[in-house]
């Protein structure tokens, strides 16, 4: 089985885009680790596709705050702005969808996806310190996760954690072989807001048979995004950041 995770898709169509176009043909399934909405400016579009096309999907903090299940206040004035915008594009049916989103983790057959981690679906996880404490609660060997837009991850080995290969600006991608003796938090990096300085969308494969991760890179019209802000009057920063990839 060859799946497709997804995470942070927060309404970036182009993006989403580019990434179907590069994996056309490498995946039999896809899931979705969280964040459909917020930021960026086509929520219906992109709810509709996650709807009609993810075999498993959790709620991330945006999708939570959109669907009224977490309060507005918890977010920065940016994407405060962005939440009311989203709310307002949004029809009935959409938002019952994001209500029903349930809470990670969830255990799929190969693994299990969560939005920020097992512990906790808001926890940010960034570094091998804070992934230690993430360990003790991972119920299978593979866990993917999202919440922080920065690709990669963490494995713990032998009592020893360390952090996953990244890819590189001048690859599209990076494979991480899964050992039997191995745990493993993967993020697979935000589609639609990367904030690891690489503004490609990021995305990863994972192969049941074959036991890998691979971790993947792809550009997208960043230009296309950013006039679709502007003209839905969505702040300025938002754009701005997808070009930096912060």
């Amino acid at each position: 089985m060859q799946i497709l995770i997804l995470s942070d898709i927060h309404a970036n169509w182009h993006a989403l885009q580019a990434v179907l176009d590069q994996a056309a043909g490498s995946y039999e399934q896809i899931v979705c680790c969280g964040d459909i909405v917020g930021y960026n400016p086509q929520p219906a579009r992109v709810l509709e596709w996650v709807k009609a096309n993810c075999a498993a999907v959790i709620r991330g903090n945006h999708d939570k705050v959109v669907a009224g299940i977490d309060n507005l206040e918890w977010f920065n004035p940016v994407a405060q702005a962005a939440a009311r915008w989203t709310i307002s594009q949004l029809d009935t049916d959409a938002m019952a969808y994001l209500r029903e989103l349930p809470q990670g983790p969830l255990p799929l057959e190969h693994f299990a996806i969560c939005h920020g981690s097992p512990r906790d679906e808001d926890e940010y996880v960034t570094s091998p310190s804070e992934a230690a404490d993430v360990f003790p609660h991972l119920d299978l060997p593979l866990t993917f996760f999202g919440h922080t837009h920065l690709q990669g991850g963490f494995f713990l080995q032998h009592r020893r954690i360390g952090p996953l290969p990244t890819v590189p600006s001048s690859h599209e991608e990076a494979v991480i072989e899964i050992s039997p003796d191995t745990l493993y938090l993967v993020n697979p990096g935000s589609v639609g807001q990367p904030r690891d300085a690489d503004p490609r969308a990021a995305y990863a494969l994972f192969d049941s048979v074959q036991r890998t991760v691979t971790l993947r890179r792809v550009s997208y019209p960043i230009q296309s995004t950013a006039l679709e802000i502007q003209k839905a009057g969505l702040p300025d920063v938002l754009a701005l950041r997808l070009f930096q990839g912060r």
